[in-house]
This record gives C-alpha cells, structure tokens and sequence, in this order.
C-alpha cells in the first residue's frame, strides 16, 4: 500500500532581520516636514530590506487612526528613525523596534521612565541603562500597539545579560534584544525567536 503524506506546513519564521540604515549628512540637514518625510522614506526602505531577507513579500503600509501599524497577511511590521539613523523590521508575530542616541538626561526623566525597584535591579552606567530602558519599553508598547503614556505601566523584570533584558506589560513577558553602535542603541522585541542584525554604514544606498 502506498502511504501518502500530507506536506507539512511550512515553518514559521524562526530569526527577525532588523535593518539599521544611516541617513547621508546631506540628508541630516533637512527640516521639519521634509526632514520628516524623507526619514519616514528611509525607514520603509530599512523595512523593505528585513522583509527581503524574511522572504516576506512586503504588502500595504497601513496604520490605524492612532498611527499603529497595521499587519498585512500576518506579518507585522515597526520602524523607527532618528536624525542619523533608521531602522526597519518585520516579523511574523507582534513587533516593536526602537533606538536612540546614548546621551546624559534629566533625573525627571529616569523618574518618569521606570520606578525605584527597576532602577535597582543594576548598578551599571546609568546613562547606558536609562536607554535600555527606555527603548526596551517603547519596543514593546509598539508591539502591543498603546503609547508612550504606558511608560511606567511596562515594567522592566530582569536584565538577563548586557544585550537582553525582561519586561512585563499587562501581565505578559517580553524578552527585548539590544543593538549598540556608534554611541547608539537598538532594541527590538525578540521573544523566542533568534535576531540577526544588520548595520549598513555605506550611504551609497539608493535614495529615495
């Protein structure tokens, strides 16, 4: 008797490529709308390069009357940009990416960000850890697809090492992967999946 087998089902996808561009000096210049309009371009393009690599076809760009990012075909997508950098990453389950530039800030703002307990569960450089916190947390609240007034609700758990840390928002775990480059940090929601990132530092890309 001949046994015929049912295929299996694909594999979901098991590794997230985030995408890390820099924006030309050129292009760092620009202003208000233009400036805007230009990073939000280039950060689709970061998101354009994790869907390649995904083997994800990237689909309509959608966000909802919030400004959340709707998913397409059941993928997720987030990205982020700052005046020297976008980043881009799209994902099979809920998504957030976040990065800023590691500078000194206000103590008001470490009191807004986390509470005494969170900032007690390391002795590190405090500047280094008021980012980690708070790009860990902005991850994750895009994921979930609230805001930044959730800030102090999300609540960092354990820092598992240097590079990952534990946050729980409304009572579920995340796990957060950071990214540091060029006095810069990147955090993206990592969970169970493996991340592997990507840097490009040649501004010779194809702009927009």
């Amino acid at each position: 008797m001949k046994i015929i087998r049912a295929p299996k089902p694909e594999p979901r996808n098991l590794i997230i490529y985030p995408i890390i561009l820099v924006v030309p000096d050129k292009k760092q210049q620009l202003t208000g709308r233009e400036k805007v309009s230009f990073l939000s371009r280039h950060a689709r393009k970061a998101l354009e390069m994790s869907a390649q690599k995904s083997r994800i076809q990237l689909g309509d760009l959608k966000k909802d009357e919030n400004g959340v990012p709707l998913p397409f075909n059941g993928n997720y997508w987030s990205v982020t940009h700052k005046t020297g950098y976008v980043a881009g990453v799209i994902a099979r389950e809920k998504i957030g990416i976040d990065l800023e530039k590691i500078r000194p800030v206000k103590e008001a703002l470490h009191r807004k960000t986390a509470h005494d307990d969170e900032w007690a569960l390391s002795d590190t450089d405090k500047t280094v850890l008021f980012f980690r916190y708070w790009t860990s947390k902005e991850s994750v609240l895009k994921a979930s697809g609230t805001g930044i007034r959730d800030l102090l609700k999300c609540r960092i758990e354990r820092l598992i090492d240097d590079n990952h840390l534990a946050v729980n928002y409304r009572e579920q775990n995340w796990v957060v992967e950071h990214f540091y480059f060029n006095g810069h940090i990147a955090s993206v929601v990592k969970n169970n999946v493996d991340v592997e990132w990507t840097f490009f530092k040649d501004t010779s890309l194809p702009i927009q």
